[in-house]
């Protein structure tokens, strides 16, 4: 029987990010993710990795659809071998971020998120980057005119370095978190056992999925912070992340809550 684990969101700029990852392995977190603010988290992350021995490091999350895949892969491929293999990628559509641009059609943007999650499965495997090639919708790699000898970017985490995705509702979120490593979920915790179930129907990899939830816990309150866990444990949720996106008074800071650590040894039962 597994533990559950937790992740926490860091805010704050360049310095103060990577000091409060330090400060989140000393308190026993199991990782920490960054909001990937135009590709400025890997960058981030690699000084992160320099600081850091233990914790695992991710994004929360990558638009993926705003970059070239395989720009991300290299990025992030990379950064799996500075930090030893401790690096998660949490994938979705990027709404706020391809707004901005003008890609405002959901449709669009979920088929450019499925091919590039193909695309990174494909470069990470170090095969030739000369010979890969690709056909999709969205995005096409020819085989290059030039004989050169350059490998596609391979993580050091095998099979791949684990992909998180949104598992929503809508028949496309579910199918694509089935096929994935993680589905990440919002709502209570009988909404997220209902959510994956319709998850697991779909599975058909023999290894366990993650099953990810993302909250705020009272961090001056211990025995509290354990029962809301608690219920998403028992719900099925392998991962709890906390997060304090909104400001408000709470009697302490992101810093004092790191150092009151996770909220507490709960075991996974499913």
């Amino acid at each position: 029987m597994a533990r559950m684990k937790y992740g926490f969101v860091l805010l704050g700029n360049d310095k103060q990010v990577v000091e409060l990852a330090q400060e989140a392995e000393v308190a026993g977190w199991d990782a920490i993710f960054l909001p990937d603010d135009y590709g400025s988290a890997w960058l981030r992350l690699a000084a992160i990795a320099m600081k850091t021995e233990r914790i695992h490091l991710g994004t929360m999350l990558t638009p993926l659809p705003q970059h070239h895949p395989w720009t991300v892969a290299a990025q992030v491929a990379t950064l799996d071998h500075l930090s030893n293999g401790r690096v998660i990628l949490a994938a979705g559509l990027g709404v706020l971020e391809l707004d901005k641009v003008g890609l405002q059609e959901n449709r669009k943007r979920a088929q450019m998120l499925d091919e590039g999650l193909d695309l990174l499965s494909l470069w990470w495997q170090g095969t030739s980057m000369r010979d890969l090639t690709y056909e999709g919708h969205h995005y096409r790699l020819t085989e290059m005119a030039a004989d050169v000898p350059w490998p596609t970017h391979k993580p050091l985490q095998q099979p791949r370095i684990p992909i998180w995705v949104i598992g929503g509702e809508k028949a496309s979120q579910v199918r694509r978190a089935a096929h994935w490593d993680g589905a990440l979920m919002h709502g209570s915790p009988e909404e997220i056992r209902q959510r994956r179930a319709m998850i697991e129907a779909q599975r058909i990899d023999s290894v366990p999925l993650e099953y990810i939830v993302e909250g705020e816990t009272p961090g001056n309150d211990p025995e509290q912070a354990r029962a809301i866990a608690q219920s998403y444990a028992e719900a099925g949720a392998t991962w709890w992340i906390e997060s304090m996106w909104e400001e408000k008074d709470r009697g302490y800071d992101m810093l004092g809550r790191i150092r009151k650590g996770p909220p507490g040894d709960i075991q996974v039962k499913w």
